[in-house]
């Protein structure tokens, strides 16, 4: 649920991956019921869950839904904004 609901769709600029990462270990903690008092590493609760790094997941969603907008049809509006986007 985590994965579908909340990772999904939160988006993520540059300047902020740093707090979003930190807010995602704090859930995970929060899930798993670990404290960081019991010195376990990130790592090893991402492992528990099967979770990849967060900003690793969202470039993947971003990079599927760029693949998505390509295979659009030449007149779709969604392909002539990015189009339109990529000038700047």
């Amino acid at each position: 649920m985590y994965s579908s609901c909340v990772r999904n769709s939160m988006p993520i600029r540059n300047e902020n991956q740093v707090a979003f990462q930190q807010a995602e270990v704090g859930l995970i903690r929060w899930m798993c019921g670990i404290k960081l008092q019991d010195r376990v590493p990130s790592k090893r609760l991402r492992e528990r869950l099967g979770l990849n790094n967060i900003i690793l997941v969202v470039q993947q969603n971003t990079l599927r839904w760029y693949g998505h907008v390509l295979q659009k049809e030449d007149n779709d509006w969604v392909k002539n904004l990015l189009s339109v986007l990529s000038c700047y």
